[in-house]
């Protein structure tokens, strides 16, 4: 028995770089919701971003961000993942050293920037709509730390190669997207925010389907009874998933 939908959001159901979702599927999670199934957004991105996002049904679905780090139910957050400080500092200071890195960081009430790339903040803000604070400097934030992520508009393979090189033994690393370098906290991922979700509302872990095309998703697959990888996902990240699909929504239509 389905008793939860869980999909990742860039890549997935946001498909050739769409920033805004195809109105149909604010209509398959409205008939979800008709039939007791739960719809779950599970995305690297902010809270504050995927709940814009799904506009029309956003106070009828749950929300997985961070990559897991920031769990989140009916605007309360039910698990968080948290950098220890000293690391986090590190990791950005060392990314200083590449200009073409450019560093957000993730915290409970804001994402924050010392980038004053206009290109990048053009991008942050116009094109997937971040609310993003900028400071002189993100090592004087003294939030504590959800998640630090790195873009490079050149793609993700030199910073993903200096990043696992330098801090690969301390943190887990991912790639999110084809410009995002992700660092995660080590007790938080999407499986993990899956299973916190998937607990507080009293559901079997195993009742559900997943969806992704990203290493951020492999956890996601692991923990969900049945998954899907997209037809076009990262090389690789199908070995990790049930079936592949070229379309959530018309896995949805078929479940429906």
């Amino acid at each position: 028995m389905i008793r939860y939908v869980a999909s990742d959001l860039d890549g997935t159901l946001l498909k050739n770089d769409a920033q805004s979702l195809d109105p149909e599927i604010f209509d398959l999670i409205q008939k979800l919701k008709d039939k007791g199934i739960r719809f779950i957004a599970a995305s690297g991105r902010t809270y504050e971003n995927v709940y814009r996002l799904f506009g029309p049904v956003q106070e009828d679905i749950s929300y997985i961000t961070e990559n897991g780090s920031m769990c989140v139910h009916n605007h309360k957050v039910i698990a968080k993942g948290l950098i220890d400080r000293d690391l986090g500092l590190r990791i950005i200071r060392a990314s200083r050293q590449f200009p073409e890195f450019h560093c957000m960081l993730s915290c409970e009430s804001a994402a924050y920037t010392d980038s004053t790339d206009q290109k990048f903040l053009h991008h942050m803000r116009e094109v997937i709509k971040y609310k993003l604070k900028e400071v002189p400097d993100l090592c004087q934030v003294t939030e504590p730390f959800l998640k630090i992520a790195f873009l490079n508009f050149d793609g993700t393979d030199a910073a993903e190669h200096f990043f696992k090189k330098q801090f690969s033994s301390e943190i887990r690393i991912v790639t999110s997207g084809n410009l995002w370098v992700d660092f995660i906290a080590p007790n938080a991922n999407k499986g993990s925010g899956l299973s916190a979700i998937t607990r507080h509302l009293n559901l079997p872990l195993s009742d559900g389907i997943a969806f992704g095309d990203h290493f951020n998703d492999i956890e996601l697959f692991q923990a969900a009874g049945i998954s899907y990888a997209m037809t076009d996902c990262a090389p690789g990240v199908e070995k990790y998933a049930d079936y592949q699909t070229e379309s959530v929504e018309r896995i949805l239509r078929t479940l429906l």
